[in-house]
């Protein structure tokens, strides 16, 4: 797996979180001519689901994808109509490797609740994954049009990995920008950038987008040796000997600093 697609991982965890905080169905009281939504409108089949799912989503961000699914199915039982209990079902049965059940639960969950973006997004890396990129492209569009959607900078971010995994070049780099202008300390987005424009060779361009990720806390292997490959290509040597020594001190055991050692710069 590679940084890109080991941190989008993360992100597709991290994200359930805000996901859950907002799946309440509630019934509204009406005071006046005002709505207000509070704690006790929430139906008692939904608090004992939502609770059971916030338990999920824990195990889940903690590599735990059994006991997360078991609390999934408490959620379930306690409500059958929880589409975000779906939805992260898909998510939990994609870890395990069980793709039929993934994407059976996320069709479940829009049929639920047909304008989540949250759903359309993980349906669109489900798709991205198999390889559907006519599916992938659809999902994803259908997650940026969804009212309201707050995730808009992630989605473009995934869609434009999926598009480099496919080979749409073009596509790809369309969405890495517009991810970047909604989101521009995003370190996923920022190497993909990078990594697009090296290799289509717009050096210059992609040093002015990875110096920002490996001046920050986020630099990895991968991107300090991104940074040696770009730097090495426009012949600052000084600038790839100060990453080089980052790479080799920070990282030593890791397969850029192998390839650094054996100057691969072209593989």
């Amino acid at each position: 797996m590679t940084w890109a697609w080991r941190w989008c991982a993360l992100w597709m965890g991290v994200a359930l979180l805000a996901l859950q905080a907002g799946c309440a169905s509630n019934v509204p009281r009406i005071e006046g001519d005002r709505v207000w939504v509070t704690e006790s409108d929430e139906p008692e089949a939904r608090r004992r689901a939502r609770i059971r799912l916030e338990l999920a989503a824990g195990y889940f961000e903690q590599g735990q994808a059994t006991v997360a699914l078991d609390e999934v199915k408490q959620s379930l039982n306690a409500d059958p109509t929880f589409a975000a209990a779906y939805n992260l079902r898909g998510l939990i049965f994609m870890r395990l490797d069980e793709p039929r059940l993934a994407e059976d639960s996320f069709q479940q969950a829009l049929r639920l609740a047909p304008r989540d973006g949250d759903t359309w997004h993980n349906l669109g890396w489900f798709y991205c994954q198999a390889d559907r990129q006519a599916d992938a492209t659809q999902a994803f569009a259908r997650a940026l049009q969804s009212p309201g959607y707050r995730s808009a900078a992630r989605t473009w971010m995934v869609q434009g990995i999926c598009q480099a995994r496919a080979g749409q070049r073009t596509e790809a780099e369309q969405s890495l920008m517009r991810s970047f202008e909604l989101d521009s300390a995003n370190p996923i987005t920022v190497y993909n950038l990078a990594l697009l424009l090296h290799q289509r060779g717009d050096s210059e361009r992609a040093r002015f987008y990875l110096r920002r990720l490996n001046n920050s806390e986020f630099a990895n292997a991968e991107s300090l040796w991104l940074g040696i490959k770009i730097e090495n290509r426009l012949q600052n040597r000084e600038a790839a000997r100060q990453l080089a020594t980052q790479l080799l001190r920070r990282f030593p055991e890791s397969r850029e600093a192998n390839a650094y050692e054996r100057g691969a710069f072209n593989e």
